[in-house]
Formats: structure tokens, C-alpha cells, sequence
């Protein structure tokens, strides 16, 4: 005779989101013990997981979410290894409330984020190997910020339809929304490496320069105008990959620094994901 009724199959899937079968077959093993039951078929999972490990985890979703005052925002890439999971409601549901928690707490790496509660039964870490367990695909975070505004800005968000990309930017100014929200699908759409020339790394601007001086110089020109040639070609290259310098996508007439200094605006800094970039 049966340890367990239908209702309890029914909660343990509820609970776990596994198959009826699934359940049942756990039920049976724990003799209807069910906290039992919910061990195993955490076990699975792991199992499941560990067999996985090795499988590129390409596709999945990126995720932005600010709080309503927009103090604090988060982007999120969580992974799968098909675009079919990736478009799976429990994948999205479970790739939402590890945003959420993320936003919440804060955690400073993937370490703290695993760590963090993901229901009353589990960390984040912990669902992500139920997750894959239940779906049969690698699942998991690959990466994620969480960033906080200064005193008197704010963090617009932009998810590009799709959830395939998503872009936060920290701005200050009044009414800042509509003209850092345009600043985001600029970055979206163009993906420039820095906001201002100042943020540009020292390493991408060295070997802007020498690409330049090597132009410069297979082009014939004298030695000693090497510099000044490489330093006019990188000013070239600022026009084209900085942020408040590339024209803007709606009126290539002016700067993204022009519209945002007309609408009063200052942008601090952005960040770009790409799912699988």
C-alpha cells in the first residue's frame, strides 16, 4: 500500500516543478516521506548537473530591473544551452527571481549571489541545479551588475525586445529619464567602449595608437610625424566608439553629448550586455 496520495504527487511537483512521474518515483523510494522525496530528487539534479558541466551554456536571457526610484538597478545573463529553454516560462520565472534577489541583496560576485535565498527550501545556487535537473539543460548565471546612482542621479534601464541584450546607464539631471533612456539604446545599438574618452582603457587607446603609427608609416609618412598622424586617427576612433561622441542615432546632426547637454543631463557611466558576448 501507498505511503503517499495523489496530493502529495501533485505538491512535490508544485514544489519542485519535476514531472508527475517523476515525483511519484521519489515518493515511492522515501516512502512517502516527502522532505525525503525532495532530497532525491535534488540529487538528480546534481547529477544531471555534473553530467552537464562541460556543455556550452550559450542562450538564455538578459535581464534588467531597477528599483521604482531608480537608486539601483541590476543586468543579469542568465544561460541555457538552447534557445527553446531559454523560452520556456519556468526558465524565465526562475531567471526573474534570481534577478530580483540580486537587486534586493546586492551580492558582490556569483559567489555571493549562489549563496543567496532563492525560495524557503534553496540558495540560487541550489535552484540552478534543480533547474537543470528538471529541464536537462545546463542552466546558470554567467554574470551580472548590480549599480547603485550617486545622490541625485538615478540608473535607467533598456531591454532590447527579445531579452537578448540589456543596457543600464547612470545619469544625473532633471527629468533624466527620456534622454538617458535615448543614451541606452544608443548603447544598445552601438555598443561604443566607454562614455567619455577619460573612461577609455589605457590598453585600447595604446594600441589605437600604434595601429595609427603602423598606418602612418606603411603609408610612407616621415618618422617624425608618426605621433601627431596615430594621435588624429585615435581622435577618429573616439568619434566612433565614445559614447558622447558618436552621432546621435536619432538626429546624426548632433552628439549624444549635445542631446544630453540640451536636456540637462549628465552620463556617468553604462553598462552593455550581450547574451553570449
Amino acid at each position: 500500500m501507498s505511503n503517499y496520495t495523489a496530493a502529495d504527487v501533485k505538491r512535490l511537483r508544485d514544489i519542485t516543478g519535476v514531472g508527475m512521474m517523476d515525483c511519484k518515483k521519489a515518493l515511492e523510494e522515501a516512502n512517502g516521506d516527502f522532505d525525503a522525496a525532495i532530497d532525491l530528487l535534488r540529487k538528480k539534479g546534481q547529477k544531471v548537473a555534473a553530467n552537464r558541466a562541460d556543455r556550452d551554456a550559450k542562450e538564455g536571457t538578459v535581464i534588467v530591473k531597477a528599483t521604482e526610484d531608480g537608486s539601483r538597478a541590476v543586468i543579469i545573463e542568465v544561460n541555457s544551452e538552447t534557445d527553446f529553454v531559454a523560452r520556456n516560462d519556468d526558465f524565465i520565472a526562475y531567471a526573474n527571481r534570481i534577478a530580483d534577489a540580486a537587486l534586493e541583496n546586492a551580492p558582490a560576485d556569483l559567489d555571493g549571489l549562489n549563496a543567496l535565498a532563492f525560495d524557503e527550501r534553496s540558495t540560487v545556487g541550489e535552484a540552478s541545479t534543480d533547474m537543470t535537473g528538471k529541464i536537462g539543460e545546463k542552466i546558470g548565471v554567467r554574470r551580472f551588475d548590480v549599480v547603485t546612482a550617486p545622490e541625485g542621479g538615478k540608473v535607467i534601464v533598456y531591454s532590447h525586445p527579445g531579452s537578448r541584450l540589456g543596457v543600464l546607464v547612470v545619469a544625473e539631471g532633471d527629468n533624466a529619464d527620456e534622454a538617458a533612456r535615448d543614451a541606452a539604446m544608443q548603447v544598445a545599438a552601438l555598443n561604443p567602449i566607454a562614455a567619455t574618452r577619460d573612461d577609455v582603457p589605457e590598453d585600447i587607446r595604446s594600441k589605437e595608437l600604434e595601429i595609427g603609427r603602423e598606418q602612418a608609416r606603411a603609408e610612407g609618412k616621415p618618422e617624425a610625424m608618426l605621433d601627431k598622424i596615430a594621435e588624429g586617427k585615435l581622435s577618429r576612433y573616439y568619434k566612433d566608439n565614445v559614447l558622447l561622441e558618436q552621432p546621435f542615432v536619432k538626429d546624426a546632426s548632433v552628439t549624444v553629448g549635445d542631446m544630453l547637454k540640451k536636456a540637462g543631463v549628465t552620463v556617468r557611466r553604462f553598462v552593455r550586455y550581450a547574451l553570449g558576448d
